[in-house]
């Protein structure tokens, strides 16, 4: 029997809660399995280390604190930017935007909206809550060349030579 191990194409359903017991995401819900690379970090450190060694069918609740999760809140990630940042006129608190960041990609929060600063939030929007997890797993499987290369799973019939190699200098 095939067990999570890195190198593995893990495809799951999930339901995610806060620390209020409110769902956040259900992805059976929407019909779609979250499919992620074992080992490649696609999903967050502490469920990728609660899934290590379970096989198909294996059904576990998982819950994380923040440095397991999306890390704590950082509030030197709180600052103003001006309102001209921004595609659009209409700001309003509780909108997202996803942006550019050192890292990667990144989700700003607006927190407040001035005349002419617009105070964000750069935390990711998890960071700082307790998530607990409801998992199924639906299947383990040997990951391609292909997406040994890119670093998550791919779409079938994706060839090695379609993709660029992401470990080459």
């Amino acid at each position: 029997m095939t067990t999570i191990a890195p190198q593995r194409v893990v495809r799951l359903h999930y339901v995610l809660k806060n620390a209020l017991g409110e769902v956040l995401d259900d992805s059976r819900g929407r019909d779609t399995p979250l499919e992620y690379l074992h080992g490649h970090d696609n999903i967050v450190s502490g469920l990728e280390r609660a899934l290590d060694g379970q096989a198909v069918g294996a059904e576990l609740n998982v819950t994380l604190m923040p440095a397991e999760a999306y890390g704590l809140r950082q509030e030197e990630l709180v600052q103003e930017v001006s309102r001209g940042a921004f595609p659009v006129d209409d700001l309003a608190p509780g909108m997202r935007f996803q942006t550019q960041g050192d890292a990667g990609p990144q989700i700003v929060t607006v927190v407040e909206v001035g005349p002419e600063r617009v105070t964000i939030d750069t935390n990711h929007p998890l960071a700082g809550g307790r998530l607990s997890y409801r998992l199924e797993v639906l299947s383990v499987r040997e990951a391609s060349r292909a997406e040994l290369a890119k670093g998550h799973p791919l779409d079938e019939g994706v060839d090695h030579t379609q993709v660029e190699d992401r470990k080459q200098p």
